[in-house]
């Protein structure tokens, strides 16, 4: 009998396109060796450029989702993807803060995507949830990875440059209380796209370089993931991110498309 993986969870919404939220999740842990469970949040209709609409999971769905899946795997990490709504965010600190107090050791291992808008621009978060997300969920995160539009959302003010993202990082430190990666993709002009980290302790730059003219989604769940896949393997935090940039990295440059009359679809390419 092969050995078994560990095993990583993501809290997540369901694309249909599968190139984003648990599905993007599921093939990233699959590509770097853990074996993925899924609580879903919400399902979403969409494709690469277009969310055209989003139901949420009832609540009670989504904790016994959750309660199942801890009673039955050993989750070694976890992260948050879409969560959508203040009522699904709630139930899900419910659990993970029950999960926490009875000692286990995903504290050390929780990853919090804070999915607020879309690569296409469409909101994903409705807007009472953001307090939620920051008063409890970012309490027990071991990493937040925020694009730089999230950053905006969560200081209100924009963050266009590698210098005033690590004044950005520094403050979301000291005013939550996790570490943050803060994701320089969306910093166009660059050739090269810098992420970093801040711990509070220490700060790391993780460097790749642009990829230009992909039309596609996905890549902040992917990087996650990947991140989520790193610790669920026992790699510390700065590690796990330097294997998934990498692989996000190959995952954009070596995208697939199909072309549909005048359109074409791109998705990431996750097995490599």
């Amino acid at each position: 009998m092969p050995s078994s993986p560990p095993v990583a969870l993501t809290i997540a919404g369901s694309d249909n396109s599968a190139g984003a939220g648990a599905q993007a999740d599921l093939k990233t842990f699959s590509a770097l060796g853990v074996y993925g469970v899924t609580t879903i949040t919400c399902i979403v209709a969409e494709v690469p450029g277009k969310v055209s609409a989003i139901q949420a999971v009832d609540e009670h769905i989504v904790r016994e989702q959750l309660r199942l899946t801890f009673e039955a795997y050993p989750v070694a990490a976890l992260k948050t993807g879409l969560l959508h709504s203040k009522k699904t965010i709630a139930a899900v600190c419910d659990v993970l803060e029950g999960i926490f107090k009875q000692g286990g050791a995903y504290r050390s291992s929780l990853v919090v995507d804070p999915v607020m808008v879309a690569t296409s621009g469409d909101a994903l978060l409705d807007t009472d949830a953001v307090a939620v997300y920051t008063e409890r969920l970012f309490k027990m995160a071991t990493l937040v990875t925020p694009n730089l539009d999230e950053v905006r959302a969560l200081l209100g003010r924009p963050v266009i440059t590698v210098d005033e993202m690590k004044v950005a990082g520094r403050e979301l430190v000291e005013k939550f209380g996790a570490a943050f990666l803060l994701k320089g993709g969306h910093l166009k002009q660059n050739a090269t796209a810098t992420d970093i980290l801040f711990t509070g302790h220490e700060e790391h730059e993780f460097s790749a370089p642009f990829v230009p003219g992909v039309a596609t989604h996905g890549t902040g769940c992917t990087y996650s993931a990947a991140i989520t896949a790193g610790l669920a393997k026992g790699l510390p935090l700065a590690a796990a991110i330097g294997e998934a940039k990498p692989f996000v990295t190959r995952a954009i440059a070596n995208y697939f498309t199909w072309q549909r009359g005048e359109s074409t679809t791109a998705a990431l390419n996750h097995f490599l």
